[in-house]
């Protein structure tokens, strides 16, 4: 099969679509809820019919929140707020707390937080100078704050969601909250925090499809499948899922004649600071690492107006993607330094060349500034940007699939 073929496959397949769809009717898939349970298993039927898949399940430091309230004590309202996944708890009758307003939550700015229930910004999460959300927590919590309060500058959506990160270790309250209950306790309020947490012992479902080709080597295709409460988790991440289940009936037929197979890895626990694959990854051989050429990672790859492939610190591999895209007559941005906001991070950390293709990336104002709230619904993702962007992947595994073994050997050297 040529280049042109495989796209070709992949432009007519109808049921992307329809995959997008069911997989956005499961809900916003928050791991360890019925939710996601229904996820995977759609997931697992679909990926089924490419070709046989298996559960390799791999624990995470499961956790269930059972009350989560933020309460400006001089008006008795309850602010709008959802609870970071995994924060430790307050009390049972809460914390009463002053606010401080810390501005963005950058090195500093916390200085004076001992004590207080500290203000951030959330920020545009895919751009070259974003300060991740568990960065602040972390510089909040070194500070002595009492708890953090991270604010969706976007006003009408809602609280922001997110991960804690903790994993079940220490840790202070933390919640998002809305822009509009940001703006009242940036005055300077007195508020009671309520965070009923309970940690437990968990494990979530790792899909896996694997389809050999003339070689022992392995493209891993992967994907996350969890997501948050509030929406569908449409963007972030039913657009890659549907992107690789399309990507993997399309190479099933002509992956035996290429010189590396295919590995299609649905992962469950992502947005539990990346808890599923690191489990996985951790659980293989050395030998079985050693056969992956490279990680090509699909999340969030529509609701903006161009893709970029983030490479993990892989000098080479850059040039092979554009080089590929290319090919396709396709643009591809690159942005090279390691960015730990998805899956892709546990590949690079194992030696393994890995990519991010995202969307949206230092464009602040395209669809996924809504991530992590509730107006993350399937309204924001056109078809014809999903199917463009999954040609683009398509492109890329091809590449991956077809390249020479001293090409891919090549994209090991990091940066």
């Amino acid at each position: 099969m040529t280049l042109a073929a495989f796209l070709g496959a992949v432009a007519v397949d109808a049921a992307l679509a329809a995959d997008f769809a069911a997989i956005c009717d499961t809900g916003g898939r928050l791991q360890g809820t019925d939710s996601a349970a229904r996820g995977f298993v759609l997931l697992q039927d679909r990926m089924a019919a490419i070709g046989a898949v298996r559960d390799a399940p791999v624990p995470y430091a499961g956790w269930r929140c059972h009350e989560a309230r933020v309460t400006d004590i001089a008006t008795g309202r309850d602010m709008a707020c959802a609870p970071l996944l995994g924060a430790a708890s307050t009390p049972a009758e809460g914390l009463v707390l002053d606010t401080r307003d810390c501005g963005r939550g950058v090195a500093g700015d916390f200085d004076a937080a001992a004590g207080q229930a500290v203000l951030a910004r959330h920020e545009y999460p895919f751009a070259s100078w974003t300060v991740h959300r568990r960065v602040k927590l972390a510089a909040a919590q070194a500070a002595g704050a009492a708890a953090f309060l991270i604010v969706q500058p976007e006003p009408g959506v809602g609280a922001v969601s997110g991960s804690s990160g903790r994993n079940g270790g220490a840790g202070i309250p933390a919640l998002g909250i809305s822009a509009e209950a940001g703006a009242l306790l940036a005055e300077g309020r007195r508020v009671r925090i309520t965070l009923a947490g309970e940690d437990h012992a968990a494990t979530t479902p790792t899909l896996v499809l694997d389809l050999p080709g003339g070689g022992p080597d392995r493209v891993v295709l992967s994907a996350h499948l969890d997501g948050h409460p509030l929406g569908e988790s449409a963007i972030d991440n039913a657009t890659g899922l549907a992107a690789a289940l399309c990507l993997a009936r399309a190479a099933a037929p002509v992956v035996a004649a290429c010189p590396r197979g295919l590995t299609l890895c649905i992962f469950g626990a992502e947005e539990w600071a990346l808890s599923g694959s690191r489990a996985w990854l951790a659980g293989l051989s050395d030998d079985a690492r050693a056969r992956m050429a490279v990680n090509i990672n699909l999340d969030s790859i529509a609701g903006g107006a161009r893709l970029t492939a983030l490479t993990s610190g892989f000098a080479a591999l850059g040039p092979f993607l554009r080089g590929a895209a290319a090919a396709a007559g396709l643009p591809l941005g690159v942005h090279l330094p390691l960015m730990r906001n998805s899956d892709h991070a546990n590949f690079a950390d194992h030696g393994i060349p890995a990519a991010r293709l995202v969307a949206g990336f230092d464009e602040p104002g395209s669809a996924l500034r809504y991530l992590l709230t509730g107006a993350d619904t399937r309204v924001l993702v056109p078809m014809q940007e999903l199917k463009a962007a999954t040609i683009t992947a398509a492109a890329l595994l091809w590449a991956a699939l077809t390249a020479p073994d001293e090409a891919m050997a090549r994209l090991r050297g990091a940066a």
